[in-house]
């Protein structure tokens, strides 16, 4: 390893471009809450996305997924750690799949959006835990995010019908 990386491996693990990807650019490399700011990064796909047709959102989305299992698979198998906690293109996918929800383009119901996703997946309620331990590789990774993910939609669903003015 050359000198100047010594200091900060973070660059040189940056330089990979699938832990690039499955590290959010960089966001991962957070030394507090890196799930956090890696579902902020997800937050300008997010909001882009907010004017596309449902159809092409929803494609957008499942392709990101599926992309995100590899990603995520390969990156925690080079790193020899599963979900290891920098690798945050799950959370990238999950607050994708949480704004599938949002049909008005409303910056408030983003950020609910990104409020309930990050609940749901720091407290991981039931099935989220078990799917977490149980399923390894890629799959497991993504999976636990998109998980939260259907779980924050509810809640923001639930938020849309009893405030409709969000």
């Amino acid at each position: 390893m050359k000198k100047e990386y010594q200091s900060d491996p973070g660059l040189a693990l940056l330089r990979n471009p699938v832990h690039f990807l499955a590290f959010g650019g960089g966001a991962g490399l957070a030394p507090r809450a890196p799930g956090t700011f890696g579902t902020l990064v997800g937050l300008v796909p997010a909001w882009l996305m907010l004017d596309w047709a449902l159809p092409w959102r929803i494609a957008a989305v499942v392709a990101i997924a599926l992309l995100g299992v590899w990603i995520c698979g390969t990156s925690a198998r080079l790193l020899g750690r599963h979900d290891h906690p920098g690798i945050v293109f799950d959370e990238i996918a999950g607050i994708l799949a949480t704004a599938l929800i949002i049909a008005s383009g409303s910056l408030v119901e983003l950020a609910l959006a990104f409020v309930l996703f990050r609940i749901f997946d720091i407290a991981k309620p039931w099935p989220i835990r078990d799917v977490d331990h149980r399923l390894h590789g890629g799959t497991g990774i993504m999976l636990d995010d998109l998980m939260a993910a259907v779980y924050a939609a509810a809640g923001l669903r639930v938020i849309q019908i009893f405030l409709p003015t969000t």
